[in-house]
């Protein structure tokens, strides 16, 4: 048994949390099924596409070389259908 703050906040046991996979700034998703509160762990963006790219060393531009990488990746797809 949890019980709610004043602002509606909730803890989540360590056990619960550790069981399903939640993290401290890790993102959930906060839905309604019925009349039960589901909460869904999620995969960060940055953890889903780590390692995709090999980067030898990092660019003094990050914003550049993202944009760079996404047009190669899409350029890649585009000539492989």
């Amino acid at each position: 048994m949890v019980r709610l703050d004043s602002k509606g906040r909730l803890v989540v046991p360590k056990r619960l949390r550790e069981k399903v996979g939640l993290r401290e700034g890790g993102l959930a998703r906060v839905e309604v099924r019925g009349n039960t509160l589901v909460v869904e762990p999620l995969q960060s963006v940055a953890d889903a596409y780590y390692g995709v790219f090999k980067v030898a060393t990092w660019p003094e531009d990050l914003d550049s070389f993202l944009v760079e990488a996404v047009r190669e990746l899409w350029l890649r797809r585009a000539t492989s259908t």
